[in-house]
């Protein structure tokens, strides 16, 4: 693992653990097992780091997610399949990260939202075709109007308003959200086939 990775990656940790403000630059080179001179050497300050690691998380994510998609067998699987990893991802973030990367690190936040707009938009916009043809998903609707609103709505749970306040919140929240929306996209044909998937890849959020 070189030493960029090192870095990105154990930001990505803290923050997600602890949030973006109390994070400082001697704990990012602590967690990364490097020296703060070296991490200086990569990043001239916090802002830049919470930038690059948005990024590089975010990329990771849709990596990951567009190789699910690659592997499901049809559109329903695929939206299941990245469900359950979001599902996963929230698990390890502190709702507060994603309230504070809006508050005090816009440009990151802009980072993160324009790679939503510009890669994610497409991938759902693939499904959402796909879907169609398979006959799981409506045919009368505009699929460049949903796709963008789908990746738009995620957005929602950085918003204070939402009231998310620990990550079995946040979880809960993200699949009440998700399922509004692809009840809203299949047809009865895709709902049936929404539970066999649902039953097979989606574990229950636990009450606290």
């Amino acid at each position: 693992m070189d030493i960029l990775t090192k870095i990105l990656g154990a930001s990505v940790e803290l923050f997600g653990q602890y949030g973006f403000k109390t994070i400082t630059m001697d704990d990012i080179a602590r967690r990364a097992g490097i020296s703060k001179k070296t991490l200086y050497q990569h990043f001239a300050n916090k802002d830049e780091i919470v930038k690059e690691s948005v990024l590089w998380h975010k990329n990771h994510m849709f990596g990951q997610c567009q190789q699910q998609m690659d592997e499901a067998d049809n559109a329903v699987d695929a939206m299941v399949r990245i469900m359950n990893i979001i599902d996963q991802n929230f698990t390890r973030i502190n709702p507060i990260a994603l309230f504070e990367l809006q508050r005090y690190y816009p440009d990151g936040y802009a980072t993160f939202r324009e790679g939503l707009l510009k890669n994610d938009v497409e991938s759902v916009k693939e499904n959402l075709l796909k879907g169609i043809a398979e006959g799981y998903y409506r045919d009368d609707m505009n699929v460049d109007i949903i796709a963008k609103f789908h990746i738009e709505k995620s957005l929602l749970l950085m918003q204070p308003n939402m009231m998310v306040t620990d990550r079995s919140d946040i979880r809960e929240v993200n699949k009440e959200i998700m399922e509004l929306f692809l009840y809203g996209i299949m047809t009865p044909k895709g709902e049936k086939l929404y539970q066999e998937y649902k039953e097979k890849y989606l574990k229950k959020v636990p009450k606290l």
